[in-house]
């Protein structure tokens, strides 16, 4: 018999070692005829390419609106995201934003911190609208494509859709008086200020949207439907009493941190027909918490008001049928705003399975939940977590992976191999693109599901348009002689 590696000697062709075969991969319809030899890997194919499963190499795809639209993996079209600094939270969501762009679905990066979305919706033909001191504002008593769309419909349709944007004006005004106070509203204060709206609504001529100064004058004013709320009783003394405090608040967003900002006409309202959104508030200085809080709240309520327009036209026949995918990045910023702030955005991203609206809410760890005031606040933190269709985990520490695996269910597996993505980079590197262990790797986690590690790789494509760390690129090479010391 012939020996496994050829006839030893000249001539005898014998070889060292066998090659392995080559491996290749293909669906179930493509290579049905070689089965049983195919080996599956139970990777999902359904949505926008993710990256390569960690253990077997395969494509792994996903994405809220897919997995719930055309998979129905999920029940709801949400995506929930943690993970440490540094790890390429934003990168996955950006291959998300290209990825859904392609298949007609508009992503809105409904206040883009860094900026770490604006370049790519650039790039998508997208638009890209600036909020800052001296950059652009926000009127938040413009009711916006919301009310055009109102206009538009007229009749009952109008009329309810009307009745959406007042409430959706009155939570943003709300919300705003809760940042500058610390502390939500008393429940008459609402009272006062829907009142205050309506009559404002009434007394301004079409195409005209009012301003926070007009809501001033309507207080100062004292019309009798907004006086009857107050049970004033026609004392005027009574009136001023209950007002007062309301006024005061008012007159602190106008001449505090926020009035610039939020006391002006809309400089640039977002276009729903457009590839993409993006709402730059990077020009906001770091240490300006209110300002932030105040300017992605404000940009969250007039892009998901922009979402029902579109939707109420569409449903009309005025307007075609779109789907949206929301981006709420940096979502501790806002929570640790002021109290009742969770209260506020809970009640603008409830609905979004309605709304035909996907988002993504991005985090870094549970603790931005936990540090929050009171336990209502910080139970309906967790339940943005709980009611997610998806869980997406970056690196996380050892004690965060299990009180994360309280909520959504994680073997202990799991834990330890997301645990290890946390870990720096050895002290041995030399490389000055040195990364750590865990850049680029994710466990997608869906119900009670085992979970799925992902490493991503991004193209150069996607490396020009992003990169998180360009304040620190063009030092980099003089940083990296310093440290060689002499010779």
């Amino acid at each position: 018999m012939v020996p496994a590696r050829g006839w030893p000697g000249p001539g005898g062709g014998q070889v060292a070692h066998v090659d392995p075969p080559a491996m290749w991969r293909a669906t179930t319809v493509q290579a049905c005829g070689l089965w049983p030899f195919a080996a599956g890997s139970g990777a999902p194919m359904t949505g926008v390419p993710l990256g390569q499963h960690l253990q077997t190499g395969a494509t792994v795809c996903g994405d809220p609106i897919s997995w719930f639209t055309r998979a129905r993996y999920i029940s709801n079209p949400s995506l929930f995201m943690l993970g440490m600094p540094g790890l390429g939270k934003s990168t996955l969501i950006n291959r998300m934003l290209i990825g859904l762009t392609a298949t007609g679905v508009t992503p809105l990066v409904l206040g883009d911190l860094k900026p770490d979305y604006a370049d790519t919706v650039r790039a998508l033909g997208g638009q890209v609208i600036s909020i800052g001191r001296g950059v652009g504002g926000i009127n938040v008593l413009d009711p916006g494509a919301m009310g055009e769309a109102a206009v538009r419909l007229g009749g009952e349709r109008g009329r309810i859709l009307a009745a959406e944007a007042h409430g959706r004006v009155l939570n943003m005004v709300a919300a705003l008086i809760t940042i500058v106070r610390g502390r939500p509203m008393d429940d008459h204060e609402q009272s006062v200020l829907s009142a205050c709206l309506h009559h404002l609504v009434d007394r301004t001529e079409r195409g005209r949207a009012p301003l926070l100064p007009d809501l001033l004058r309507v207080l100062d004013e004292g019309p009798d439907r907004v006086r009857a709320v107050t049970l004033d009783r026609g004392d005027i003394g009574r009136y001023q009493e209950a007002v007062d405090p309301l006024h005061r608040s008012l007159l602190g967003i106008l001449d505090g941190p926020l009035g610039d900002t939020f006391a002006t006409e809309t400089s640039t309202r977002i276009d729903p027909a457009s590839p993409a959104v993006c709402v730059d508030i990077s020009r906001i200085g770091e240490a300006d918490t209110q300002l932030t809080a105040a300017a992605m709240l404000a940009a969250w309520s007039d892009g998901l008001g922009t979402v029902a327009a579109a939707h109420a036209l569409a449903d009309a026949g005025l307007a075609p049928q779109r789907w949206f995918f929301t981006v709420l990045d940096e979502l501790w910023r806002p929570l640790r705003a002021a109290s009742g702030i969770v209260e506020r955005i809970d009640a603008l991203t409830r609905l979004n399975r309605s709304l035909g609206l996907g988002d993504a809410k991005i985090t870094h760890t549970l603790k931005d939940a936990e540090a929050l005031g009171s336990e209502a606040d910080r139970a309906k933190a967790r339940g943005f977590v709980e009611r997610a269709g998806m869980v997406v985990c970056a690196g996380l520490p050892r004690t965060e992976m299990r009180e994360l695996g309280e909520i959504v269910g994680m073997s202990e597996r799991e834990i330890e191999l997301v645990s290890s993505w946390s870990s720096p980079p050895g002290w041995a590197g030399t490389g000055i693109n040195e990364e750590p262990p865990g850049r680029g790797r994710f466990l997608i986690k869906v119900g009670g599901r085992p979970g799925i590690p992902i490493k991503v790789s991004i193209t150069d494509t996607e490396r020009a348009l992003h990169d998180t760390n360009t304040r620190w690129t063009g030092n980099e090479l003089n940083l990296t002689k310093q440290g060689e010391g002499p010779g």
